[in-house]
């Protein structure tokens, strides 16, 4: 994954459901692959404590999709490694 398939996948459908795998404690935000099953890794440079993680999450997913903090939303998963993750236009 990376933003421009982000992008071009959330135009065409003004909504996004993803599934994450959060790799907390990274050296750097960035993409992690994608797992067999489809799953996308996110490394992100923060600690999971008192959703630190999350937000982190949020703010590199929100950057690479060029929309606005509060369009995107951890729907599931909020206190595990496993999330799913919403993106709205």
């Amino acid at each position: 994954m990376d933003s421009i398939t982000l992008r071009i996948r959330l135009t065409a459908s003004k909504k996004l459901s993803l599934k994450i795998r959060v790799i907390p404690k990274s050296p750097k935000t960035e993409w992690g692959g994608v797992l067999d099953d489809g799953t996308i890794k996110v490394k992100v440079a923060a600690v999971p404590e008192k959703g630190k993680a999350n937000d982190e999450l949020i703010r590199f997913l929100a950057g690479e999709a060029g929309v606005p903090r509060d369009n995107v939303e951890v729907v599931a998963g909020a206190a595990s490694q496993n999330k799913l993750v919403r993106l709205r236009m």
